[in-house]
C-alpha cells in the first residue's frame, strides 16, 4: 500500500506561482511512475503532468506546457509540480497519483493512461484569482 500526501496548494493571483509537493511512502519510490491530475469546477478529471521512474519520459497536458514543470527527488520520496504564470482556469483540486512501481517501463502509453495510477492522494486546492 502506498500513501501519498500533497501540500502546497492555496490562493494565488493570476500570473503568480505555486509549487505543489507530494510525499510518498514506500522503499522503492525511485521505481514509481508519478502523476499530477486536477479537477476544476464543472470539469472532468484530467492528467496535468506525469514522470516515469527513470525521468526518461515526461508528459504535460497542452494547457500547461511551458508553464508547469514536474520533477522528482528520489532521496526525499517526493514529486513536485512547479506552476508558473497561473491562470484562473488552473483553479482546481490537484491530486498526486502513482502506480506504486507496478511496472518498470518507459512506455509513453503507460505514462499517460488513467488506469496506470492506482494510488491517490487526498488532493490540494489551488485557486487562482483574476
Amino acid at each position: 500500500q502506498v500513501q501519498l500526501v500533497e501540500s502546497g496548494g492555496g490562493l494565488m493571483q493570476a500570473g503568480g506561482s505555486l509549487r505543489l509537493s507530494c510525499a510518498a511512502s514506500g522503499r522503492t519510490f525511485s521505481r514509481y511512475t508519478m502523476g499530477w491530475f486536477r479537477q476544476g469546477p464543472g470539469k472532468e478529471h484530467e492528467l496535468v503532468a506525469a514522470i516515469n521512474w527513470s525521468e526518461g519520459k515526461i508528459y504535460y497536458a497542452d494547457l500547461v506546457k511551458g508553464r508547469f514543470t514536474i520533477s522528482r527527488d528520489n532521496a526525499k520520496n517526493t514529486v513536485y509540480l512547479q506552476m508558473n504564470s497561473l491562470k484562473p482556469e488552473d483553479t482546481a483540486v490537484y491530486y498526486c497519483a502513482t502506480d506504486g512501481g507496478a511496472y518498470n517501463t518507459g512506455s509513453y502509453y503507460y505514462l499517460t493512461s488513467r488506469s496506470t495510477f492506482t494510488y491517490w492522494g487526498q488532493g490540494t486546492q489551488v485557486t487562482v484569482s483574476s
